[in-house]
């Protein structure tokens, strides 16, 4: 095991393996929430999918949940996940329940057996004591601070009664509360009090899958809590008193809880006990540490905002009335009116490439508010929230009518009850605008985030870098203080901001594509192919760069040709700055991407390409005529434009790549791999395990190759068992 920078000791991360699909029925079960940590992104995907497709009610805000799942097996890496999800509880005493209410409670000194005295650390740290009567005394924590033992339990060895997980407590038969033997397992999963929790280990689904049945969740129970409001504090190491000063006035001191017991009597002993006393701060490791601390400063900082998963819990205790309006009344008057739902939503079709996703869609209005909400979770840190909006965005822009009420919503693949508040709220809003997007709108971190965001180069994670750690709050503070910090693609960023939030329109865009191309020819021969993806394939009027890709039917020919092709482009001075030029492809033979890449962060695509900034090299020549004067300055704005190359074999696996919305490609890439068992690259496809090249476009045999790209993209969609859709229907966003 290693250690984590939290002092967690961390077990190796598991995959939960793609068992085939089950009948299982999970609509009885209470809100479910999945913990994604040491779960790899793919396998969590697959883990809701199975959950939403079972009928489990499943939430993405773990203070909504009663049943949390996760790959854990101990109590206290349990404990820790609750307590990093801002939860306040305590442990639920498994001796304290009684089967009637005449039975007393028997107290632990009665049942427990004889166990040994718990390890102590080698450093010299104040323990807190568990009472037997419930009561503890804790440290208090910082947001940022949870302080946990990390020393390795001792497996073999008998563990305190406080250690125990509830079905290891030994108990007596008399006081044990245990559910009738001809109880269904399902029945048994629902034996929760109103503020009762538990974590699940993973296995319990994982097991039910694979065996077609249900089992019996309290058989993989890891650790029960008691929820305790937000307010309710368990303990506190130092008292506060008010101290009346000469003056008439009062003031607070803190008191320290040695004072009194009389077991310090000098000074530097008292100052040492009141160190001792105090939250230990959070130690970073020298790898990570930087990173985990700025996503802690944003946390904190956002903590509680509406746009934020840690919202107030009292912000959703109230859920929107016309979720429960179900009378007969309003049945016929609004359902009656609905249109027939379409069939990816009848057949509960989660993947986005299964269905077509327009450019313009009626809801537009709506799902324009929550990509503002999605771009806010982004710069916040909340990947999980990312991903839930992306899916949610997607099967609303999937939808071909105008959404009339909550329950066409809650009805879309994706999209919960949450989203369903959101609509709700929308619609019913005088402006048509949610609080939350209003906040984020207003929010003036947020909006320096945003705003390092767009420099070219800079992601989420560095952005935060700048605002958190190098505390910059406008571009002026990274030109005067971090310009030597910057790389090269950032100070081109930030030295054309404005110039690169500029739109092209796509006469723009074709007029480039024209220019690459002829230089291309000229390289090479007069059968090179240039094909305009991205968003104007897509249909849209504006770009925000221009995405090429270059192809040619012989395989030598496309082999190191983005070099010559932007050496070309540069000696007449259309490209003005080549910032990034990868020949990966190239150097691997020109092969599809192995199964198990070697190449440390291969990312979604490992294609030849160039990232270079572009610039119209046609000046207007009106007032110039003085000879003597100064050459004019080009006016026109520089452009961003990526030229990838693909080798003729795999063109249609690249052309869909590069072509759809961001979201169609992620469930691509899912469903290659939970329906095919196949990895998808631009590059190709390989088979998962054998690391088999899968030749989807009939390259192998020159009988069947393709002499068109457009054949190419369809053989990718039909190889694949999907229905081919048009550039302009994968507009997931």
């Amino acid at each position: 095991m290693a250690e984590s920078a939290t002092g967690i000791l961390e077990e190796p991360k598991v995959k939960a393996p793609p068992f085939p699909s089950s009948n299982l029925d999970l609509s009885s079960l209470p809100t479910v929430y999945v913990l994604p940590a040491r779960i790899a992104l793919d396998d969590l995907h697959w883990i809701e999918n199975e959950l939403t497709r079972s009928g489990a009610p499943l939430t993405y805000d773990i203070r909504e949940a009663k049943v949390i799942l996760g790959n854990l097996t101990k109590p206290r890496r349990a404990k820790f996940e609750l307590q990093a999800g801002k939860l306040c509880f305590k442990d639920i005493d498994p001796l304290s329940q009684s089967t009637s209410g005449s039975t007393p409670p028997v107290s632990s000194e009665e049942t427990a057996p004889e166990l040994p005295p718990k390890k102590r650390r080698k450093i010299d740290e104040q323990e807190t004591q568990s009472t037997t009567d419930g009561s503890a005394t804790t440290e208090q924590q910082d947001d940022s601070t949870i302080c946990l033992e990390n020393e390795a339990e001792d497996n073999d060895g008998v563990k305190p009664l406080s250690q125990l997980s509830i079905s290891q407590v030994p108990s007596s038969p008399t006081i044990e509360s245990s559910p009738p033997p001809d109880m269904p397992p399902s029945s048994r999963a629902l034996t929760l009090s109103p503020n009762q929790i538990k974590v699940v280990n993973l296995k319990w689904l994982e097991d039910s899958l694979r065996l077609g049945k249900l089992q019996d969740l309290q058989d993989y129970v890891v650790y029960e809590a008691e929820l305790l409001p937000p307010s309710t504090t368990l303990s506190s190491p130092k008292s506060i008193e008010t101290v009346p000063a000469e003056s008439g006035k009062s003031y607070t001191v803190n008191q320290s809880p040695f004072r009194e017991s009389g077991d310090f009597k000098g000074i530097m002993d008292r100052a040492k006990a009141e160190a001792d006393s105090k939250p230990r701060p959070r130690v970073y490791s020298s790898k990570a540490g930087k990173r985990e601390r700025i996503s802690d400063a944003a946390k904190r900082d956002f903590s509680g905002r509406s746009f934020t998963t840690t919202a107030s819990k009292e912000s959703h205790s109230q859920p929107p009335h016309l979720l429960h309006q179900t009378t007969s009344e309003y049945e016929e008057g609004v359902a009656g009116s609905l249109p027939p739902m379409p069939d990816w939503v009848l057949q509960n079709k989660v993947y986005s490439c299964e269905r077509s996703t327009p450019l313009n869609s009626p809801n537009d209005a709506f799902i324009a508010q929550l990509k503002e909400i999605k771009l806010a979770r982004l710069l916040t840190d909340d990947e999980i929230g990312v991903r839930a909006y992306s899916t949610s965005i997607a099967s609303l822009a999937a939808y071909p009518y105008e959404i009339q009420s909550t329950g066409e919503v809650i009805a879309l693949p994706g999209c919960d009850h949450k989203i369903a508040h959101l609509f709700h709220e929308w619609q019913t809003s005088p402006d048509h605008c949610i609080q939350a997007v209003k906040d984020i709108r207003d929010d003036p971190a947020l909006n320096v985030l945003r705003m390092f965001y767009e420099i070219w180069g800079v992601g989420a994670v560095t952005a935060r870098e700048f605002y958190y750690d190098k505390q910059w709050r406008d571009l002026d503070d990274i030109v005067e203080f971090g310009w030597n910090s910057l790389s090269r693609v950032q100070q081109i960023g930030v030295k054309y901001y404005e110039e690169f939030l500029l739109k092209l329109p796509r006469a723009e865009v074709e007029s480039i594509a024209e220019i690459v191309k002829r230089h291309a020819q000229s390289v090479v021969d007069e059968r090179i192919e240039c094909i305009i993806v991205g968003g104007y394939r897509r249909g849209k009027a504006e770009s925000g760069d221009v995405d090429l890709i270059l192809s040619h039917p012989e395989q030598i020919a496309t082999a190191g040709l983005v070099d010559k092709v932007v050496r070309s482009l540069e000696k007449e001075g259309w490209i003005t700055h080549t910032l990034i030029l990868n020949l990966t492809n190239t150097k691997r033979g020109q092969e599809t991407l192995p199964y198990v890449s070697l190449t440390k962060g291969a990312g979604f695509d490992t294609l030849d390409k160039a990232l270079v900034v572009w610039q119209d090299q046609a000046i207007s020549s009106q007032g110039s005529t003085d000879e003597q004067s100064k050459p004019i300055k080009n006016p026109n704005p520089h452009r961003r434009v990526d030229i990838i190359i693909s080798p003729w074999r795999t063109v249609g696996c690249a052309v869909e790549g590069w072509t759809s919305g961001t979201t169609f490609q992620r469930d691509l890439r899912r469903y290659a791999k939970r329906v095919k068992g196949w990895k998808f690259d631009s590059s190709g496809v390989r088979e998962r395990g054998t690391g088999r090249w899968i030749d989807l476009e009939g390259w192998t045999d020159p009988k069947t190759r393709c002499t068109d790209w457009k054949e190419a993209e369809r053989r990718v969609f039909e190889g694949m068992g999907l229905e081919y859709r048009e550039p302009w229907d994968r507009c997931t966003g």
